[in-house]
């Protein structure tokens, strides 16, 4: 009844919000991390901390000409070097791996570590038009078919069924996007060539979903092939939102890499 899905929806989003707090303290626990995905920056002077910028054209940052992944990473490297941070652990999901990527491979020593969620070289040939034709409809309509369409399209049948909150908070975070920033963002995706990753010495965890159909768990095990320090957990019943689809494994598997690296 209308009653008890009330009463399981407001306790899940209870369940959802106590773990994202508990991930990003275990993520603090970690010397320093640096996510370069959605986000505020955030410091504290009197313990470990992590940084959290938003991409140019993401939420609150000013869109600004057009910019590859490789110009990202840049962004982002200009900001820990600005900010005086040295080495760090880097964070990153979908998109933002690939930027952790191109950091790792231009600026090695600034990367102490790279934890990747639900993680991508390039994007498959067979999905570059589409993200053109997604650029074309946030320019044309704005987000809201955009959201409407990945909110299902890339959550596991599991979470659409039993989470809807978390399908939900997805749907509101691009529906949160500035449409032509992240049209660009669409657009540099669409142009980016795979990074040669296997240069990358330092470790990598990478997390994936079993029903994720972006970042399939067939590709992530090949990356880690690629990879001479990588280790990978790939969740049962999750796409590609894995760190809000299956929070509380996310936040075991980040807990138990970034405290290894202290």
């Amino acid at each position: 009844n209308t009653r008890t899905a009330s009463s399981s929806a407001a306790c899940h989003s209870r369940t959802l919000m106590s773990t994202l707090r508990c991930i990003r303290m275990r993520v603090r626990q970690a010397q320093c991390t640096v996510a370069p995905s959605h986000g505020s920056p955030g410091r504290s002077r009197d313990r470990p901390w992590s940084l959290r910028p938003n991409r140019p054209g993401a939420v609150r940052s000013q869109t600004s000409g057009r910019q590859s992944l490789e110009d990202l990473a840049d962004t982002i490297v200009r900001a820990v070097t600005a900010l005086s941070i040295g080495r760090a652990n880097y964070a990153g999901h979908s998109l933002g791996t690939i930027v952790c990527f191109h950091i790792a491979l231009r600026n090695p020593r600034l990367v102490k570590s790279l934890a990747l969620i639900g993680p991508l070289l390039a994007p498959a040939d067979s999905a570059r038009q589409g993200l053109r034709d997604r650029a074309a409809t946030a320019r044309a309509q704005g987000m809201q078919p955009v959201a409407d369409t990945l909110a299902q399209a890339t959550t596991s049948a599991a979470t659409r069924r039993e989470q809807p909150v978390t399908v939900a908070l997805i749907r509101e975070m691009l529906m949160r996007q500035d449409a032509e920033g992240y049209a660009r963002t669409c657009e540099a995706l669409a142009e980016a060539a795979p990074p040669e990753v296997a240069p990358i010495k330092c470790p990598v965890l990478l997390v994936a979903g079993d029903e994720d159909p972006i970042a399939t768990a067939t590709g992530v095990r090949a990356m880690a092939a690629r990879l001479s320090g990588a280790r990978t957990r790939v969740l049962s019943r999750c796409g590609h939102w894995v760190m809000l689809e299956r929070a509380k494994e996310t936040a075991a598997a980040l807990e138990e890499f970034f405290l290894q690296r202290r």
